[in-house]
């Protein structure tokens, strides 16, 4: 088996690095049978995004402070550990961007896609799915769309449900609405696709994040399941992902 070890920049990290390459030898992530990502989740998604059009499968060790993402971390049994974890498939989602610059950008997030507020002023903002408005202006912080995967990062943080993986479906978060008051989000179709429009951009500017990558001044943002990529993530079979958020729910 031929591994590629990726750690980040911690003495924690690093120190294991030295460890596991001493152990199980190292190789180029191009032609690795597995990546093993040494850290935390945010290096994790570090290196999901460099890598996910590989679609190796990626074999993550918690050396940071969550680590949602990862399995726990020990030197011994890899190799076995490898071959007898559970693949997890995950679909980012794709963002496209228009901004009052007249720019398009793309981007791809694994956890979720946000529109925030740039000022001190609320963002107004419609809310469209497969092309029919469904919220004609919602009046808050924000608002996100969330992949299973990422229902347990931010969407937590802003109220929205924990999503079992392989349910094919997304959170439809607000960030502090205001209006509608009674509003607090929904589940739609991962096959849904979404588009946020900014309303009186001009006045309440707002800014998109796909997961680390943000663009400011916005107008249009429109989402969807980028079901043509495929990431692989491999979780020790006692301590799979989908465990971590059904437990999520009872925390």
């Amino acid at each position: 088996m031929k591994l590629a070890f990726l750690a980040s920049q911690t003495s924690k990290s690093q120190n294991a690095l030295k460890t596991m390459v001493k152990t199980y030898g190292q190789c180029d992530a191009e032609v690795a049978d597995v990546i093993v990502v040494l850290g935390g989740d945010g290096f994790m998604l570090q290196c999901l995004h460099q890598h996910m059009h590989q679609s190796t499968p990626v074999f993550g060790l918690r050396l940071g402070t969550v680590g949602f993402l990862m399995n726990d971390y020990s030197v011994e049994n890899l190799p076995e550990r490898i071959d007898q974890a559970k693949n997890t498939v995950l679909h980012p989602l794709s963002m496209q961007v228009q901004t009052v610059h007249g720019e398009t950008v793309n981007s791809l997030a694994i956890n979720e896609v946000s529109l925030l507020r740039q000022t001190k002023q609320s963002a107004h903002i419609q809310i469209l799915i497969n092309g029919q408005s469904r919220i004609d202006n919602l009046v808050g912080d924000g608002v996100m769309v969330a992949t299973p995967a990422g229902s347990t990062a931010y969407n937590l943080s802003a109220h929205g449900p924990v999503i079992p993986l392989g349910s094919d479906i997304l959170a439809l978060t607000p960030i502090s609405p205001f209006r509608p008051r009674r509003w607090r989000g929904a589940i739609i179709p991962s096959h849904a696709e979404v588009t946020f429009v900014v309303k009186s951009h001009d006045k309440r500017p707002v800014s998109a994040t796909a997961d680390n990558t943000e663009v400011r001044d916005v107008i249009q943002v429109e989402i969807k399941e980028a079901k043509n990529i495929k990431i692989n993530a491999l979780y020790d079979v006692k301590h799979n992902l989908e465990d971590r958020i059904i437990n999520e729910q009872f925390s």
